[in-house]
């Protein structure tokens, strides 16, 4: 679609207020998320503060097995008690995986319990293939998700948790933490984001990497009134990462826009009614309708109605009573369901004798 390819194993790049995808590569297929993965971690922290069953100042104990993990760390001391503001930050920015344990044991009592409750989430957000064996993404036969399940999880965690996101896009964080020696010291790590750091418009969301699922990103990037999804996996280095990440996005804003072709409650057309009190009836959107189309292929764009002529009383405003249909050369059609502007009754009994009266004269006439 759109003439573009990426040398990543797996991608997909997506309009986040249409839905329209604009490249699809694999978005279907299990990969391992690696530390993409901890956006399911946060997500779950996040309804955690939403819901009031902790906040940020709340202090979480370190275990000796947050401690002891392996990979990218935050570096927490054993047995200190880290603020949850600085555990989001260490595991979003600096890809903590002592931070993800932390937050895990201190908020469900287990990892294992934590694991459980993300893997209820994921079905109730509508991640339709992806499976979680534990809360940091290192590698796992039983921890996978979909680049299009990704997709869906930074297009949820930007709409459920607004005043949370920004974490995303914090590009660094300074720990303030006790060495092993005792002594006090700052760690300043950088986010590893590498599309926070050029003029794209980028604010979130996560990097990954493993020896298995090689050089994987999750990126968001708004312009104007417009935000594109990118996911990326399987690519050979972090330069290309950072490449093709930056190259697909700037594609997605340079190629395509969006277009508002009806608001809600516009009238897209009269329709006759078949016995109604009214000859006819307002067909109506029942959102705004803007498609997300080449911007070459406008003048080429399709748009029809369908239902079935004419519509039978009575109607209720808001009734579903067909679709409007938009279509463009190489994009899969775009449809909005089309409603009853407003109530029609049915005819009276003698309306509807005489109605059938003429129609009868009509068909032998004819």
């Amino acid at each position: 679609m759109g003439g573009i390819d990426t040398e990543a194993k797996h991608a997909l790049v997506l309009e986040a207020d249409t839905g329209q995808v604009l490249l699809d590569k694999g978005s279907e297929e299990r990969i391992p998320p690696a530390s993409m993965s901890k956006v399911m971690t946060a997500y779950m922290v996040f309804d955690y503060l939403k819901q009031g069953r902790a906040k940020l100042e709340d202090e979480l104990p370190v275990s000796e097995n947050a401690w002891r993990t392996q990979g990218s760390k935050m570096f927490v001391p054993l047995g200190s008690r880290i603020k949850i503001d600085d555990l989001l930050r260490g595991m979003i920015i600096q890809s903590g995986n002592d931070a993800c344990i932390v937050l895990a044991e201190g908020l469900a009592g287990s990892t294992g319990a934590f694991v459980e409750q993300m893997n209820q989430k994921a079905k109730e957000i509508g991640l339709k293939d992806s499976h979680f064996a534990n809360v940091d993404g290192l590698p796992d036969p039983d921890h996978y998700m979909t680049a299009r399940d990704l997709a869906t999880l930074a297009l949820r965690t930007i709409q459920d948790f607004p005043d949370f996101y920004h974490y995303y896009g914090e590009k660094e964080f300074r720990f303030h933490t006790v060495a092993a020696n005792y002594k006090e010291i700052d760690i300043n790590q950088g986010n590893r984001n590498p599309l926070l750091y050029k003029d794209l418009g980028a604010d979130g969301l996560k990097t990954g990497h493993t020896d298995e699922a090689g050089y994987s990103l999750l990126g968001s990037a708004k312009r104007g009134d417009r935000r594109v999804i990118v996911v990326l996996s399987g690519l050979p280095s972090m330069k290309a990462r950072a490449q093709e990440s930056e190259r697909l996005i700037d594609w997605a804003f340079r190629e395509f826009n969006n277009y508002q072709l009806f608001a809600k409650g516009d009238k897209v057309e009269d329709a006759e009614v078949w016995l109604g009190s009214e000859a006819k009836v307002p067909l109506t959107v029942d959102n705004n309708l803007i498609v997300t189309i080449p911007r070459k292929a406008r003048r080429d764009m399709k748009v029809s109605v369908s239902y079935d002529k004419p519509v039978p009383a009575p109607l209720k405003k808001g009734e579903p009573v067909g679709k409007v249909v938009v279509t463009v050369p190489d994009m899969p059609p775009a449809e909005a369901t089309l409603v009853a502007g407003a109530d029609v009754d049915r005819m009276g009994a003698l309306g509807r004798v005489a109605m059938a009266a003429a129609h009868l004269i009509w068909s032998r006439l004819h």
